[in-house]
């Protein structure tokens, strides 16, 4: 994994992001090449023609990743990359040409386009299947020690075992520590006749992850941790490993001294007016954008019952203020006619026709760009939750409050993360996606977020 502004993204998307832009660019001016040689387009290229090129693979990229090329779970096959590449490329090729075309000067001949686009869709397949099968044989695994054998040295291990992320974990074994129930397997118990940098160097172990609970008493091998990490070998804690590989903040590993002393959690004044000035711009676009398709929604949901078009419902928003937020109504008009506040289900009987759609493709959720142009919510950032379901929560649920430390969104983290929520247990999901995201949140993090965001709302993920 690499840092970058604070979020941690895996090295084989960053490496694929680039490789896969130069390629892009060398299709355009590829294309150029062959049809000048055969006389369909000039031999000369414009001096913007550079430009043209970087518009066109930014295109692509962008809608690759809408289409969630960029967020691998596991090694997809040729035949599932190609299904979801050809798509985006289409997509991409419409951009690029719209854009090239309100830019006169920036203007490129449509063949040499289409046949880059289907020059680079190519290459890029050819160049994902071979990365691909590279890098998923065992050589290339990185070989793990972990530090304990209980419930978190267990959570942690199935993590690194998890064949759902792109990068490999060879686990060498685990050191006991006898102060914990051993709920690992006794066959990957390492022995304790020899230090550990002896085990971790005969084993060629490039990390340590020190997952135990209990850090204190004289089995705990400070010293021996130590010496390995002065001679190069990585030692991470399960904090930092569950927010390096999953993404998130673990609170059943978290202590109030990491969250002090620790990096991240940034809250200064010049982020704030960034974040500010990135809400207003992109609320501005989507609303403009959006506008026929409001109308038009409005216009559905009054004729199907005659009822109210917008439902506001009570939210807590940043410092545990209340507001009110705005959505298009998608339940029945009685639909909480007992009073009691209720979970959204999956196939929600209360839900009308109209609302199953719109939910299904997050449309309900436009109107609260009027909340975040009032300044109650962000574009990005943790779901405001109603205050009968925030006091539950907060009671049975340690640092569930962190999360009002920013402005709430209509996107965020944990809703391109994970499924809806509708239990005590899915919101302890979703709030430890929500305090990875306030702990690293930036510029960055809310352009990959609205980025996936596209992704959800193209496949329909999530929504009830």
């Amino acid at each position: 994994m690499v840092k970058i502004f604070n979020h941690y993204v895996s090295k084989l998307v960053s490496a694929l992001l680039l490789i896969e832009i130069f390629a892009l660019i060398a299709a355009i001016y590829g294309a150029h090449e062959i049809l000048s040689a055969y006389g369909y387009v000039s031999q000369t290229q414009g001096k913007n023609f550079f430009a043209s090129a970087a518009a066109f693979s930014l295109f692509i990229v962008f809608s690759m990743a809408a289409f969630g090329l960029y967020h691998l779970e596991g090694l997809p096959t040729t035949a599932l990359t190609a299904i979801r590449l050809i798509p985006s490329a289409l997509l991409g090729f419409g951009s690029t040409a719209l854009f090239l075309a309100l830019i006169p000067e920036l203007n490129a001949d449509i063949r040499i386009l289409v046949l880059a686009a289907a020059g680079g869709t190519v290459i890029i397949l050819v160049l994902r299947t071979v990365i691909f099968h590279t890098i998923a044989h065992p050589i290339l695994e990185s070989r793990l020690i972990f530090v304990g054998e209980g419930a978190l040295a267990k959570e942690c291990s199935n993590l690194a075992a998890d064949s759902s992320f792109s990068r490999k974990y060879s686990i060498v074994g685990f050191v006991p520590l006898r102060t914990e129930e051993c709920l690992v397997s006794t066959a990957a118990i390492l022995p304790l006749d020899e230090s550990l940098f002896s085990i971790a160097k005969r084993h060629n172990v490039g990390e340590i992850v020190v997952s135990a609970q209990n850090r204190r008493g004289s089995t705990f091998p400070l010293h021996q941790l130590l010496e390995c990490k002065l001679n190069g070998i990585k030692v991470t804690g399960a904090a930092a490993f569950f927010e390096r590989e999953a993404r998130q903040i673990r609170v059943d590993s978290l202590h109030p001294s990491w969250l002090i002393f620790g990096d991240g959690f940034n809250q200064s004044a010049f982020r704030v007016v960034c974040k500010r000035a990135f809400d207003l711009m992109v609320s501005m676009l989507i609303f403009a954008a959006a506008m026929p398709v409001m109308l038009l929604t409005a216009l559905c949901i009054y004729l199907e019952d005659k009822g109210p078009v917008i439902y506001r419902q009570e939210r807590v928003g940043k410092g545990g203020r209340i507001f009110c937020v705005l959505k298009f109504r998608s339940m029945r008009i009685d639909a909480e006619e007992g009073g009691t506040p209720q979970w959204a289900a999956a196939n929600d009987t209360r839900t009308t026709r109209i609302g199953r759609i719109i939910r299904k493709l997050r449309i309900d959720e436009l109107p609260q760009i009027v909340n975040v142009i009032k300044g109650e919510m962000s574009f990005v950032g943790p779901r405001p939750e109603r205050p009968y379901f925030v006091q539950q929560l907060t009671e049975k649920v340690p640092y569930y409050n962190l999360r009002h430390s920013i402005k709430p969104g209509i996107t965020g983290f944990a809703q391109v993360r994970y499924q809806y929520g509708s239990s005590i247990e899915d919101a302890i999901q979703k709030l430890q996606y929500d305090l990875y995201y306030v702990k690293n949140n930036g510029l960055f993090l809310d352009l990959l977020v609205l980025v996936e965001t596209l992704q959800v709302v193209l496949f329909a993920k999530g929504s009830r």
